[in-house]
């Protein structure tokens, strides 16, 4: 805990069983609390307005892209775990519709997309009054967009 801030608590919501399961056997020993349901509806009403870190890691693959993927990804993963809808950000779009009301003032939304796809990525956290903007990193080959809550005052 730094000076001045209070202790982080650590909430994850996930719709598949299997993964609600993995992540109470990685978080609980953490203290962290892990709910299964769909996005927001599956976590307390009472964090609403105080998150200042919200992490989706939603699928963003477009739904005519998915049987190209590696194998070890098509044929082991879930598809609902890899299908983004038809240009990959269905999943984005909802999470960035209601991520004010759950972003504390000043609070961050970070989310992992595609190079191909953080223009668009962006236009959408924008739409949904966010502060917006990407990162690429070559070596990981990883995009991220960050939506960002104005500050309170």
């Amino acid at each position: 805990v730094l000076a001045g801030r209070r202790p982080a608590l650590l909430h994850a919501a996930d719709l598949d069983p299997a993964a609600v399961r993995c992540a109470r056997r990685n978080l609980e020993p953490l203290g962290g609390q892990v709910h299964e349901g769909d996005l927001y509806e599956a976590l307390p009403d009472g964090l609403a307005g105080r998150i200042d870190v919200l992490v989706a890691n939603g699928p963003y693959v477009p739904t005519h892209d998915v049987p190209l993927l590696p194998p070890e990804a098509r044929d082991h993963e879930r598809r609902m775990a890899l299908d983004g809808g038809a240009d990959g950000l269905d999943i984005l779009r909802q999470v960035a519709e209601a991520a004010p009301r759950w972003l504390a003032p000043g609070g961050h939304l970070f989310v992992e997309t595609s190079e191909r796809q953080a223009q668009a990525a962006l236009r959408v956290l924008r739409g949904a009054g966010l502060g917006a903007r990407a990162a690429h990193d070559e070596d990981l080959y990883a995009t991220v967009v960050t939506g960002s809550r104005p500050a309170a005052g």
